[in-house]
């Protein structure tokens, strides 16, 4: 569950006029936005991570977000506040440890938020969950019961809907599709296990897998997973075999995330997923090799719409439905 608030709610208004303050917080920036109950950002901040920094200079480019949100002129209408952020999260305990962010390590940014919100509600939920809140509420998994959303790129993260509500698990990281051993006698993953999803889906592996069977860059040097898809979509077979092995990863990752939870639908954002169909072909038509059984079988396989706001959208929604603030759909 995500963590509960941890000082009394500000007092009702009308739910067509209140405001979430969310953040989105990541390895390189900090973004912050005023959300209103359609999902629209009325209001923004940002601020680049100082992610090699000591915990409390984050913590302040945290607080400049949120002063100058605060300094809108809709500010008074905020009810609660919502965090995604890069993990591990544990939102039993309010607190986040990203792996890129050294500086954070059981840091309590729920407490610290807290203080500076006047009393406000504060919410927090892993980014991959924040992206799946965000898909469900106003994207491609809307309308959709049982659904795993997905983040692809420099890592792989998600996170799960299920009979119509957000599910985050007590920590906030349940759906966290990135470390389910697709290959037992694998690389070992920097998680500490072998064969993870991430370690052969992410971009990062992709370049890094094509780059070692032979793939070059082209004159500008771009070494990076955008340049292998566009290798591919031009006929590399080294740069297509790359995406291929990515697909097949991900194939059995949703396929054995079907088989145990029913999931009607997998979306997937990410950089990664701007390969379009160079990644999205070979996924289907994998999935149908490891999605054998007939209640998994007719997953649904959808890109994200929401794009680089998703992370906002989502925290918002995740506030509102752990607050009771708005009708998210879903929520109860």
């Amino acid at each position: 569950m995500p963590a509960k608030p941890t000082t009394p709610a500000a007092p009702p208004a009308s739910p067509h006029t209140d405001l979430v303050a969310a953040l989105d917080i990541g390895g390189t920036k900090i973004a912050g936005a005023l959300v209103d109950s359609r999902g629209r950002l009325l209001a923004r901040a940002r601020r680049p991570t100082p992610a090699r920094e000591d915990g409390a200079t984050v913590m302040g480019a945290v607080a400049e977000v949120l002063d100058a949100l605060a300094a809108d002129a809709g500010w008074p209408r905020v009810r609660a506040v919502g965090i995604g952020s890069a993990g591990p999260v544990d939102a039993s305990r309010g607190t986040v440890s990203p792996v890129n962010v050294p500086g954070w390590r059981g840091y309590p940014l729920v407490e610290e938020v807290a203080r500076r919100v006047s009393g406000r509600p504060v919410t927090l939920v892993g980014d991959g969950v924040a992206m799946t809140a965000a898909e469900h509420w106003r994207g491609a998994a809307r309308g959709r019961a049982n659904a795993l959303c997905m983040v692809v790129s420099t890592g792989v993260g998600g996170g799960l809907v299920l009979d119509g509500r957000l599910h985050t698990g007590p920590t906030g990281n349940a759906g966290h599709i990135g470390h389910i051993s697709v290959d037992l006698d694998g690389d070992p993953c920097p998680c500490g296990a072998r064969g993870c999803v991430e370690r052969i889906a992410s971009g990062p592996n992709i370049a890094r897998r094509a780059l070692e069977a032979g793939w070059r860059p082209g004159p500008d040097g771009d070494r990076t997973a955008a340049a292998v898809a566009a290798a591919a979509r031009a006929g590399d077979a080294v740069a297509l075999a790359s995406f291929e092995r990515a697909a097949q990863a991900l194939a059995a990752g949703i396929a054995a995330t079907a088989t145990l939870v029913e999931i009607e639908v997998a979306v997937i954002g990410g950089g990664v997923a701007g390969a379009g169909d160079v990644l999205f072909a070979p996924l289907r038509a994998r999935l149908r090799d490891y999605a054998t059984l007939s209640f998994a079988a007719g997953v649904e396989v959808l890109p994200a719409v929401l794009g680089p706001d998703a992370g906002l959208v989502g925290a918002a929604a995740a506030a509102a439905q752990g607050t009771g603030l708005w009708q998210v759909p879903g929520a109860r």
